[in-house]
C-alpha cells in the first residue's frame, strides 16, 4: 500500500513542511509503531508499583490492582517490526535490534528466523527501510545527532556492504522516486548547490554514481513519472496558494527544464488540502487531491491529452488518505479515508476478495484490528500485511493471494511478545463539540479497571493528561499508542484531541486555525477538558497537559494563557516565542514560508511581530504558577534550543521553578533509546508528584547511556538529583555535543 504522500515527491515535501512543528517525523500509526526506537528488552517484568496517592475510590482501587507495565515494555525497541518482501519475493526484511540498536535483518522469504543483520548502525537506530527494485539492496536514511540532514544509504543484502548515496555532510538528502523500469537506480533530492532548494539526481545504487536530472529553479518540489521524467514542478505563491508548473519545452537541457509555465493554481483556501499525487502507467493520466468547490479533498484523475477530469473517490467527513495501486500496472484499486478510524473504498473489483478477506481476518476473536498492506511483490502474488490493534502489539503476516491449499495468511511475528503479558486498555473515539460547533475527533484511553461497563466513562473522575499532537498540520489516530497505554496504566485518563488545524478533516477545519495559535486552537483544548470534567472523566483540578513541538507550544500556552486550568505541563521541543521560531527556520523551508506567514503570522512587519509576541508564551512567563518540565534536543533544526533556553532563563530570572532536560545529541524529539528511556522516567516521576499517579521508581539504570543534562530543576523531580551525576546538572559544553552526535 502506498499513501498519496508516497506517490509524489511534492506531497512528501508538503508533509514535511506541514509537520514543521510536529515532534519527529509525522508518520502513520503503523510507521510510528514499526519504528519504536527506545531501549533494549525490559529489565524486569516484576516492577514494584507505587500506588496512586491522591485517589482512593473505586476506580483507583481497580487501577492499583492492575500490574504496573514496565516502561521498557511500552517504549523499548520492538522485538521485530516493518516486515517487507523484496520485489521479486525472494527475501524478507525487517527491523530488529542488534546490541540494543535497531538494524535491518534479511533472510529467505519462507524462513523468518533465518534472517541475519545486514546493516550496522550503532547509535540512533534505523527507523524505516525499503527495497530497491533490483531486490539486491536495502535503502534507508539516517542523520547525525538529530540534525535532520538525512543521508540516503544503500546496503547490499548479500555482501552487507553499505554505501552512502549522499556523502556530503551538512546537506539534506531525500529519496524522491523509484521505478521498476530502472531497478538499479533511484531519484534523490539533494540541496548541496543551494541549501534552500533540492535538485533532483539520478543515482545508481550499485556504484553511487549520480547524474543531474533537474536543477531546482526555486520551487518546493517536483513530480516525476515511472520513466524518471520530471513532469511537474509545484510551489507556493506569495499569498500562500499553490501552483503547478509545467515545462515550456519538450526536452530538458543539461540542467533539466529551464522555463516553466503555470498549469494549475489553488488559492490559500485549498492549498493545504490539494496537490498532485502521481501518474498512471501510461504517464498520460494525473491523479491528484482537490478540495476546490467542496470541503473535503477528493481524489481526481485528469487525462492530460484530452483534459477530461473524473472524480475517483470522496468522503464527506474526511480527506482522501491513502491508496492501494497495482505494483506494475499502477491502476488505483482502493482508497482509504480516516475520520475516527480508517475505512476503505474499493475501486477495482479484482481485489475486492482480498480486501474483504483481510478485513474479516482482522475481526477474528472479536478483535477490531485495522490492516495495513505494507508491500506487494512485483508479480502481486504476495503481500506483507500488518494489523494495528489498540490493545495489543502489531501483528505481521505474509498474505498469499494464490496459496497451495487454504493457508492464505502466514504469521511472521508480533512487534513485541511481552506486551501481551499485561492488561492493556481500549481506546475510545469520542467526537467532542467545540464552543463554535466544530467537531473534534478525539481519542480517550482509561486505566484498566476504572471503567467496569466499558462505556468510556470511569466509575469516578480520574486525574487526566491532555496529550497534544504536533504539527499543527498533522493528526492523532486510532491504534496502539504507547503514551496512552503508559499513562493509563499509571492511573490517568488520557485524551488526545484533533483540534482545528489538524489535517484530514477538510479545508474548513484546517483553515479555521489560521492566525489562531493560542486562540481558537487553544479554545478547542479547553473545550475538551471541559467535556472531560463535565462528563465525569476527569477531576477538574488534576489535569496535566503535555505534547511535542506544537504540542509543546500548546503546553506552554496552557500554563501561561490559562494558568488555572492545568495542574502541570510537559513541553517537548515546543517553541516559546513565535517570533524567534519563524526567524530561525531551516533554509529548506524557504518555499513554505508564505504558508507560515498566512497561517501563523507575519514576522516581517511591525504589526505582525506585535501579534506574534502577543501569542508567545515567553512574554507571559509571569503567569506561570504550575510545575513545568521542558525537554529539548540541542541539535533541533526546526525548534531551536534557543526556544527552551530563553523561557527557562526568563523563569529563573523571575524565581519561577522549572525543570529543564537537555540532550546534546538529539534534535526534534528523542531518537536514541537511552535518551527516550531517561526522559520517560523523569516525566513519570514529575507527573506522579503532582497528579498522584502510580510510578516505576527512577533509578540510575534509567539514565545509563543517556546524554541527559538537567541544568535547571533537578531537585524538583523526586529521585532525579540523587541519580544524576553532578556534571550533568549544568549545560553541556560544545565539545560534548560533538562527541555525542558521532561526528
Amino acid at each position: 500500500m502506498r499513501t498519496l504522500t508516497e506517490l509524489a515527491a511534492f506531497l512528501g515535501l508538503l508533509a514535511l513542511f506541514a509537520s514543521g512543528c510536529a515532534e519527529g517525523p509525522i508518520e502513520s500509526v503503523a510507521a510510528a509503531q514499526d519504528s519504536r526506537d527506545k531501549t533494549a528488552p525490559a529489565k524486569t517484568t516484576n516492577v514494584a508499583a507505587k500506588p496512586m496517592t491522591k485517589n482512593a475510590g473505586a476506580a483507583a482501587e481497580g487501577v492499583n490492582s492492575t500490574p504496573l507495565i514496565p516502561r521498557d515494555v511500552l517504549f523499548g525497541n520492538p522485538d521485530r517490526a516493518q516486515a517487507r518482501l523484496s520485489p521479486d519475493g525472494k527475501y524478507l526484511s525487517y527491523l530488529k535490534p542488534v546490541d540494543g540498536v535497531l538494524n535491518v535483518w534479511v533472510g529467505p522469504a519462507d524462513d523468518v528466523d533465518a534472517a541475519k543483520p545486514v546493516t550496522d548502525d550503532k547509535l540512533r537506530g534505523i527507523r524505516s527501510h525499503g527495497w530497491a527494485y533490483n531486490s539486491k539492496y536495502i535503502l534507508y536514511t539516517q542523520d547525525k545527532g538529530g540534525d535532520e540532514n538525512w543521508h540516503v544509504y544503500a546496503t547490499n543484502v548479500e555482501t552487507k556492504e553499505t554505501r552512502d548515496l549522499t556523502p556530503i555532510d551538512g546537506v539534506r538528502g531525500e529519496l524522491s522516486g523509484s521505478s521498476e523500469r530502472f531497478p538499479d537506480e533511484v531519484l534523490i533530492g539533494f540541496n548541496d548547490r543551494d541549501d534552500r532548494f533540492h535538485d533532483i539526481y539520478r543515482v545508481n545504487v550499485l556504484t553511487g554514481e549520480k547524474s543531474l536530472v533537474q536543477e531546482n529553479p526555486g520551487v518546493a518540489g517536483f513530480v516525476t513519472d515511472d520513466d524518471f521524467n520530471v513532469r511537474l514542478a509545484v510551489t507556493f505563491t506569495p499569498d500562500a496558494g499553490q501552483v503547478w508548473l509545467k515545462p515550456k519545452s519538450d526536452e530538458p537541457g543539461l540542467k533539466g527544464y529551464e522555463d516553466w509555465e503555470p498549469m494549475e493554481e489553488f488559492t490559500s483556501v485549498d492549498a493545504m488540502n490539494s496537490g498532485p499525487a502521481g501518474f498512471d502507467k501510461t504517464g498520460n493520466v494525473l491523479f491528484y487531491e482537490d478540495s476546490r468547490d467542496r470541503n473535503t479533498a477528493g481524489l481526481f484523475s485528469r487525462n492530460l491529452d484530452t483534459n477530461e477530469t473524473k472524480l475517483v473517490a470522496e468522503d464527506p467527513r474526511a480527506d482522501v488518505g491513502g491508496v492501494m495501486s497495482h505494483p506494475t500496472e499502477k491502476t488505483l484499486q482502493a482508497v482509504s479515508f480516516t475520520y475516527s478510524k480508517t475505512e476503505w473504498k474499493i475501486l477495482d473489483e479484482a481485489i475486492r476478495p482480498d480486501i474483504e478477506f483481510l478485513q474479516a481476518f482482522g475481526k477474528q476473536d472479536g478483535s477490531d484490528g485495522e490492516f495495513i498492506v505494507s508491500g506487494r511483490t512485483l508479480d502481486d502474488s504476495k503481500w506483507t500485511v500488518a494489523y494495528v490493534l489498540d490493545d495489543g502489539p502489531m501483528k505481521f503476516y505474509v498474505y498469499d493471494r494464490k496459496p497451495e491449499g487454504d493457508a492464505k495468511m502466514r504469521f511472521l511475528f508480533n512487534s513485541r511478545d511481552d506486551i501481551a503479558e499485561y492488561p492493556l486498555a481500549k481506546m475510545h473515539t469520542p467526537v467532542i463539540e467545540a464552543r463554535d460547533g466544530l467537531k473534534l475527533v478525539s481519542y480517550l484511553t482509561l486505566p484498566v479497571g476504572s471503567d467496569p461497563d466499558g462505556d468510556g466513562v470511569p466509575a469516578e473522575p480520574l486525574p487526566m493528561v491532555l496529550d497534544v499532537h504536533g504539527g499543527p498540520w498533522a493528526r492523532d489516530g486510532w491504534g496502539f499508542n504507547s503514551t496512552h497505554q503508559w499513562l493509563a496504566n499509571r492511573g490517568y485518563a488520557v485524551l488526545s484531541v484533533n483540534y482545528r488545524g489538524s489535517t484530514g478533516f477538510g479545508k474548513e477545519f484546517v483553515n479555521a486555525a489560521d492566525g489562531e495559535w493560542s486562540g481558537k486552537m487553544h479554545d478547542d483544548l479547553l473545550d475538551a477538558v471541559k467535556w472531560a470534567v463535565e462528563g465525569g472523566v476527569a477531576k477538574q483540578d488534576e489535569v496535566g497537559i503535555m505534547g511535542g513541538s506544537y504540542g509543546g507550544y500548546a503546553t506552554l500556552v496552557g500554563l501561561t494563557f490559562t494558568p488555572d486550568v492545568f495542574a502541570c505541563g510537559v513541553d517537548v521541543v515546543g517553541p516559546s516565542s513565535l517570533v524567534t521560531l519563524l526567524n530561525n527556520v531551516p533554509p529548506y523551508w524557504f518555499q513554505f514560508m508564505p504558508v507560515m506567514k498566512q497561517r501563523v503570522g507575519d514576522w516581517t512587519t511591525e504589526e505582525g511581530i506585535k501579534s506574534l509576541e502577543a501569542r508567545s508564551p515567553l512574554n507571559k512567563v509571569d503567569a506561570i504558577k504550575k510545575p513545568l518540565l521542558i525537554g529539548q534536543g540541542a541539535n533541533d533544526p526546526r525548534v531551536k534550543q534557543q526556544e527552551a533556553d530563553q523561557i527557562v532563563e526568563a523563569m529563573q530570572e523571575k524565581g519561577i521553578p522549572v525543570t529543564y532536560a537537555l540532550y546534546p545529541d538529539e534534535g526534534h524529539g528523542f531518537a536514541r533509546p537511552e535518551n527516550s528511556t531517561s526522559f520517560n522516567a523523569v516525566t513519570e516521576m514529575f507527573l506522579a508528584e503532582i497528579l498522584g499517579g502510580r510510578y516505576e521508581p527512577l533509578t540510575a539504570e534509567d539514565l545509563e547511556g543517556s546524554s541527559l543534562h538537567v541544568p535547571a530543576g533537578a531537585d524538583d523531580v523526586p529521585g532525579l538529583a540523587e541519580v544524576l551525576p553532578a556534571e550533568r546538572k549544568q549545560t553541556p559544553k560544545s565539545e560534548e555535543k560533538e562527541s555525542d552526535d558521532g561526528a
